[in-house]
């Protein structure tokens, strides 16, 4: 990264100039924080006291059974307080904001999980909190919903545009530009206008620092490929960042969709499909027609559904350093089930990507090669979305007995 928050080509920081001495005060306080080796301290023994890391991982012994091939290790992230990688970030990026002095903090969110992260360090550093999301967001992961608005945030619908996390994003940052003297925008992901990407990607490093020690200690090797879902893509870097000095494969997985040639995707980097582009701050590869709108995008986990990624991805697959597939909603949902069944785990949607890439390749490899999934997040909030992927009937009857007894 250059002093501009460039990786190549792409980055940047593409902002209003009434948004130029925020950013810069935000820049300071990073940089400060980051140069600053107490910082780092505070911030593990927060985790490690708040959030119960380091996560283990696991090693999925009926999984590779089941395939036949290479040892399964899955990282944990799913452990953490508010069930996801997403609360690494948050809770640094509150250490930031009691440095900087705001009372209020902003987010966006698509799958819920960075909004029930950013709800929850609010009501523990004592912040007003308001989260924008999409209204097709809020209605597929109304439990987060919930516990956002528990914890004292005012959750905000977006109608407009695909009422999705894109969307969720750019009211975030009109909120902004009129309250930034109170206000900090804690922005979920490694996206948007320089320091974000190397802030979010600092702050979630804390999950490849651990996972390449705990690989060493456990195998006394290194894996030989680590797998993660990719949205925006902070939990890939986390875990990514670990390894990149390293001789492993890093494999990000986008969302299929619908499949790739329904055009009903969010695969950015595994497909075609995407241009470079600038929008939201920053210049990366979207999902965009020939006009530069961005197109609507479609994927069974709400966390996935975004229409750009990380400038340092968009970098990193360049580069060749970092592959990119896909995975369908039915191979997702079918990744998703196996799982629970053979190992007990109930990874998030969004995780279960990464899952469906690893299944995929295991096979074709020996037993003394080791593949790492990162296991962004648990899947108790995707009850309803996975429910109804499984058409279970008991499932089914609870909703309508439910819905008999609100309208009795």
């Amino acid at each position: 990264m250059n002093d501009r928050g460039y990786y190549g080509q792409f980055g940047g920081a593409y902002i209003p100039e009434i948004l130029v001495a925020t950013f810069d005060e935000l820049t300071l306080a990073y940089e400060s924080a980051k140069a600053d080796p107490t910082f780092w301290q505070e911030f593990e023994e927060l985790m490690r006291t708040y959030s119960c890391r380091p996560t283990p991982i696991t090693f999925a012994e009926n999984l590779t059974r089941h395939f036949g091939g290479a040892q399964i290790y899955i990282k944990r992230e799913d452990l953490n307080h508010t069930g996801a990688h997403k609360v690494n970030n948050v809770m640094g990026q509150g250490l930031l904001i009691k440095r900087m002095g705001k009372s209020r903090v902003i987010a966006e969110t698509g799958a819920g999980q960075h909004g029930v992260a950013t709800a929850t360090m609010a009501a523990k550093f004592g912040l007003e909190c308001t989260i924008y999301m999409g209204e097709v967001d809020v209605a597929r992961q109304r439990p987060n919903v919930f516990w956002m608005e528990r914890l004292g945030a005012d959750v905000v619908p977006v109608t407009h545009g695909s009422r999705t996390l894109k969307d969720a994003i750019n009211e975030a940052f009109r909120d902004w530009v009129t309250n930034m003297d109170t206000t900090h925008y804690a922005l979920g992901t490694v996206c948007g206008p320089h320091p974000f990407p190397a802030m979010v990607s600092w702050l979630q490093s804390i999950i490849g620092k651990e996972a390449r020690a705990q690989m060493l200690e456990r195998t006394n090797r290194l894996p030989h490929r680590v797998y993660a879902c990719v949205g925006g893509g902070s939990n890939a870097m986390g875990i990514f960042s670990g390894f990149f000095e390293d001789e492993v494969e890093l494999i990000g997985v986008e969302a299929g969709g619908r499949g790739i040639d329904s055009g009903a995707h969010a695969a950015r980097l595994a497909s075609k499909d995407a241009s470079l582009g600038v929008a939201q701050g920053y210049k990366t590869f979207f999902l965009q027609d020939d006009d530069g709108q961005m197109r609507h995008t479609h994927s069974v986990a709400a966390g996935l559904d975004y229409v750009g990624v990380s400038p340092i991805l968009s970098h990193l697959h360049e580069q060749g350093r970092v592959r990119f597939e896909s995975a369908t909603d039915r191979e997702v949902v079918d990744a998703l089930a196996l799982t629970v069944r053979k190992e007990g785990l109930i990874p998030a949607l969004e995780s279960s990507h990464a899952f469906v890439q690893a299944f995929k390749e295991a096979p074709e490899l020996s037993s003394d090669d080791i593949l790492l999934i990162n296991q962004s997040g648990r899947g108790d909030k995707d009850i309803f979305t996975v429910a109804d992927a499984f058409g279970d009937p008991k499932w089914e009857q609870f909703i309508r007995d439910k819905a008999e007894q609100y309208n009795a």
